[in-house]
């Protein structure tokens, strides 16, 4: 296991944008599948975005596709995910996720064996 943090939340107006970041502990992070999920209150944790560990692949929520982009920096040990044209229903605790491993199962929470603590994106309507 690593230790994540994740910062950048806040609150947004719909169709603004806003940028996670993670932060990681490790110094295999380049082999780290890493993922973003998200949880708003009274709902099922879901899955937003992953990213292979050299970046080259990414996958999406089709609730986010192409207003998200999830990114990672090897040489910082961060991962990031740039939010645009944010809308309500976008409000959720988003959390990151590390499978040290570097398996690729992306949509897959129980694959993850890292998590940060989250951070709250809230999105005003």
């Amino acid at each position: 296991q690593v230790q994540l943090v994740e910062s950048g939340g806040g609150l947004v107006q719909a169709g603004g944008s806003l940028r996670l970041s993670c932060a990681a502990s490790g110094r295999t992070f380049s082999r780290y599948v890493m993922g973003w999920f998200r949880q708003a209150p009274g709902k099922e944790r879901e899955f937003v975005a992953a990213i292979t560990g050299s970046g080259a692949t990414t996958r999406y929520a089709d609730s986010v596709k192409g207003r998200f982009t999830i990114s990672r920096d090897n040489g910082k040990n961060t991962v990031n995910l740039q939010m645009n044209s944010l809308k309500p229903e976008d409000t959720a605790v988003y959390y990151c996720a590390a499978n040290t491993a570097g398996s690729w199962s992306p949509e897959v929470g129980h694959s993850y064996d890292s998590w940060g603590q989250g951070t709250q994106v809230t999105v005003s309507s």
